[in-house]
């Protein structure tokens, strides 16, 4: 009897659970993948980068929304039993709350675990490949450099100007610098090219100026200036200047805890002063430490069992409890910024829901002990 009630029980939770997760991921996802939009029509990579990048990033969106989904889906759930007068029956039947709470308490352990797959294992993991994707792209659409009335440095080292731009496609008074030796590979610090005019070969990789000169800085100082009617470009193979080098969360977390440890380790940003060192221990408890309170929520939600219809406060009992819920989410994100400044403010961020976990159970344990059902 118990195992069809809590089969039952965790089925309607995983159905909320799902729904609201996915729901508000896409929503989330949809609007993130806009601002990636940069991607192409700022940085020139092509859709099928930006698509690659997008979707490598639903995985840090999906352990965002997890906890708040999580606690969600539990008010729904234990509401729905209420309304629909099924918790009576359960009473009824003989079945102590606390066995309910011990359900919700295991099922939040189950999503804990998957939260710290996630945020440990997955997530830097499909963020660095998505870094990958960026670092191995090369510029597609070569148009978006020439903007007009705009320098463009979206390439690094090198600087576009464009005045105008007629309806036939035709650039007037260009105006181009190179102080990366993108233009010219060999033999040149830096070079500045104008030119009165200049259109985009029938495929896009190649400039074409018209009438205007080049002024070469060689390496012993001097400028030489050349002249030229016509002369083209090659700008394909240019690389933006989009972060290629992995951030702190998407480095993997052995790398991360080498560096803290102060162990040989391939991370680049793994720097030993403060700053540094703070910023690391901060995504190391946002990878341990958040998870830690999925259950301390799934506690604050058993609360709603206690929940009796004679009571005032009744019909607002679901709310109060899911804004405390919020409120103790909303304040392990702000306390998890601190967390790295001291040794002694991580333990505090970790301390916080193992001390809660035990005192809530046992109000829940001493309240249903004895409750007068009938």
């Amino acid at each position: 009897m118990k195992n069809t009630i809590y089969k039952y029980i965790f089925n309607e939770f995983l159905r909320y659970f799902l729904i609201s997760l996915f729901a508000l991921a896409i929503i989330v996802w949809t609007i993130q993948s806009v601002n990636f939009l940069d991607l192409v029509t700022e940085d020139g990579h092509a859709f099928a980068t930006y698509f690659n990048y997008s979707f490598l990033t639903l995985s840090k969106v999906l352990t965002k929304l997890m906890p708040f989904c999580f606690m969600l889906a539990l008010v729904i759930t234990i509401s729905k039993l209420e309304k629909d007068n099924e918790i009576i029956v359960l009473w009824t039947s003989g079945l102590n709350k606390i066995y309910i709470v011990n359900l919700l308490f295991k099922i939040s352990l189950i999503i804990m675990f998957v939260q710290l797959i996630l945020t440990s294992i997955i997530n830097p993991t499909f963020l660095n490949i998505s870094r990958d994707v960026i670092k191995n792209s090369q510029l597609q659409f070569i148009p978006s450099l020439l903007k007009v009335k705009q320098f463009n440095d979206t390439v690094e080292g090198l600087t576009i100007f464009v005045d105008k731009k007629n309806q036939n496609q035709i650039y007037n008074n260009i105006f181009i610098r190179d102080e990366g030796k993108i233009l010219s590979k060999v033999g040149t610090e830096s070079s500045t090219i104008f030119a009165r005019s200049g259109h985009m070969s029938s495929d896009e990789t190649q400039l074409v100026l018209y009438n205007g000169n080049i002024q070469k800085l060689n390496e012993d100082g001097d400028v030489n200036i050349i002249k030229f009617e016509k002369t083209i470009l090659n700008l394909s193979g240019i690389s933006t200047k989009s972060i290629s080098e992995p951030k702190i969360q998407e480095t993997s977390t052995l790398e991360i805890l080498n560096c803290i440890t102060n162990k040989p380790t391939n991370m680049h940003n793994c720097d030993q002063n403060k700053k540094s060192l703070m910023d690391i221990k901060i995504e190391f408890n946002k990878r341990f430490g958040t998870p830690i309170y999925i259950p301390l929520i799934a506690l604050i939600c058993s609360f709603l069992l206690s929940s009796r219809r004679d009571q005032k406060i009744y019909t607002y009992n679901k709310y109060i409890f899911f804004t405390v819920g919020f409120i103790v989410l909303a304040m392990s994100e702000v306390i998890v910024r601190y967390s790295g400044t001291s040794w002694m403010h991580s333990a505090t961020y970790y301390l916080i829901p193992l001390l809660l976990l035990p005192l809530f159970y046992l109000l829940l344990l001493r309240k249903f002990k004895y409750e007068n059902l009938f």
